[in-house]
């Protein structure tokens, strides 16, 4: 069973200019392929750096909050967060990352990202990867191709 998917795709813009954007917490919801994000839930524009939380406002059918702690960061090459659910469900249902990985190249650059469900809870991980590896992978293209959107337009 997979633990990790990762997509990727050539992006024509610098490194900077996406990583400003998958940096702030408040844009998310302009590049979420799965259109689950509703909104950041703290306002104001801010730049997220390792260690720090953010939360999101999420709609999957049913409202819910996540908080999320940046795990992994390296300016303009790679960030990436940790969601975490609220209790109950983080008995059950919590800790998978996101990852993005930027690496320019002749014409822009690469951009990978990555669900990783090795930390997921263990109760939920099994039927995590079992039900949700394909929509995932299909929603994260979409997100390339919106990153893709946002910062070339």
């Amino acid at each position: 069973m997979t633990e990790q998917v990762t997509v990727q795709r050539l992006i024509p813009a610098p490194a900077e200019a996406i990583f400003d954007l998958l940096a702030d917490p408040g844009r998310h919801h302009e590049i979420d392929g799965s259109g689950t994000i509703v909104g950041a839930r703290s306002a104001g524009e801010r730049r997220l750096a390792l260690g720090d939380s953010f939360g999101m406002d999420m709609d999957w059918g049913v409202n819910y909050a996540t908080k999320n702690v940046v795990v992994e960061f390296e300016e303009n090459r790679r960030i990436a967060w940790q969601t975490l659910a609220p209790k109950p469900l983080s008995y059950v249902l919590t800790g998978r990352i996101w990852r993005y990985e930027l690496e320019p190249v002749e014409g822009g650059t690469i951009v990978r990202e990555t669900w990783d469900t090795r930390q997921e809870a263990l109760p939920s991980r099994y039927v995590v990867r079992a039900t949700l590896t394909d929509l995932t992978r299909r929603n994260m293209e979409k997100t390339l191709q919106r990153i893709q959107d946002v910062v070339t337009a």
